[in-house]
């Protein structure tokens, strides 16, 4: 998810006496869901970035899932490798390097369908952001990319360690390119895995996905609480006449809720640009949806002018204002990269 908050209009008028208000009066609790772990304190998708995140109070962890060549899932991003990982620099590798047309746009560079796992164990992980997150660079090649298995076993050992029921909401990425170029099936990959993995339809578990196909599928062959994930603009990639701002009316949120339990959506379909609540939250817990939003950060440069600090992009701003905005939006769930400020800003609205 790629959501910046900062595109809201400039034109946000939230003085203190309203951010106040909404800090002392938030609606109830929302669960906390770590985007890809704690990925504001270290690299994403990363064992360490999941871990920090269930330490710093987590009631979720959201790793985007990928597939070797050999149908193992991974934790990326994107399928491409380089913004993640040390593969641009490793010699070995120099002729996996491709272009592919993956939903409608033409990325060249080094993808996991391309490679066995036992290949990407050679690899090690940096940070996506640098300039914004020149912290976290320093943890650069220290972290191999998990599996998806690796993940449930931490999950677990955690939940052991802490008496916590922590959930996993994992995205899956590009199933419909991965369908059609590739011929690999995400929903049965995933499946396969989730049996073997021992995850009941009644855990605390649920699969999201930009895609309609997969999530339509998944709905057919499982009870899987499913979510759908929408944007503010474009649609769906394997649907092409529809579009987000139609699934999101309300008689496009009664189609989701056929097939899916929740939408997921960008913060600025749920605040407008004035920080108050659009009708998207109410429209789709009209339909019998619950609505999760994406993605609270820390930094300026993802938050509304009204909440930025002084300093530059990578200043940490007022992520605190924006999550009592959308608790007060009344959404369920707020993903955020920084899992520790979004659970000191519900325990201070509590």
């Amino acid at each position: 998810m790629t959501g910046r908050v900062s595109r809201m209009a400039a034109n946000i008028r939230l003085n203190s006496a309203i951010l106040a208000f909404l800090l002392a009066f938030p609606a109830a609790a929302q669960d906390i869901i770590a985007h890809r772990g704690a990925s504001g304190d270290r690299p994403e998708h990363t064992l360490a970035a999941y871990e920090l995140a269930i330490d710093q109070g987590a009631d979720w962890i959201e790793p985007d899932l990928v597939v070797t060549k050999d149908l193992v899932l991974i934790a990326r991003h994107e399928n491409e490798l380089s913004s993640t990982t040390d593969v641009a620099s490793r010699e070995e590798f120099e002729d996996r390097e491709r272009s592919k047309e993956i939903d409608g746009r033409l990325v060249s560079g080094w993808f996991a369908e391309d490679f066995t796992l036992e290949e990407l164990r050679t690899l090690r992980a940096k940070e996506r952001l640098p300039i914004l997150r020149p912290a976290n660079a320093r943890y650069n090649g220290l972290y191999q990319v998990p599996t998806f298995a690796e993940i449930v076993k931490l999950v677990r050992a955690k939940e052991a360690e802490s008496g916590r029921t922590i959930g996993l909401i994992p995205e899956l990425k590009h199933s419909h390119f991965l369908l059609q170029e590739a011929g690999i099936d995400m929903v049965d990959v995933v499946l396969k895995e989730l049996r073997e993995q021992g995850i009941e339809e009644s855990d605390r578990f649920a699969i999201q996905s930009f895609e309609v196909g997969a999530l339509r599928r998944l709905d057919q062959r499982s009870d899987y609480r499913l979510v759908q994930l929408v944007g503010t603009t474009g649609g769906p990639v394997d649907e092409p006449t529809m579009r987000y701002a139609d699934m999101i009316a309300p008689s496009g949120l009664e189609e989701i809720a056929i097939y899916a339990d929740t939408i997921a959506a960008d913060i600025r379909l749920v605040l407008d640009d004035d920080g108050a609540a659009t009708p998207l939250a109410a429209h789709a817990r009209d339909a019998g949806l619950a609505v999760h939003a994406w993605t609270l950060r820390k930094e300026n440069a993802f938050l509304p002018p009204a909440l930025r600090s002084a300093g530059g992009e990578a200043a940490t701003g007022n992520p605190a204002g924006l999550w009592s905005m959308l608790a007060s939006a009344g959404v369920s769930a707020i993903f955020t990269d920084d899992p520790g400020l979004a659970r000191a800003a519900r325990d201070a609205g509590e």
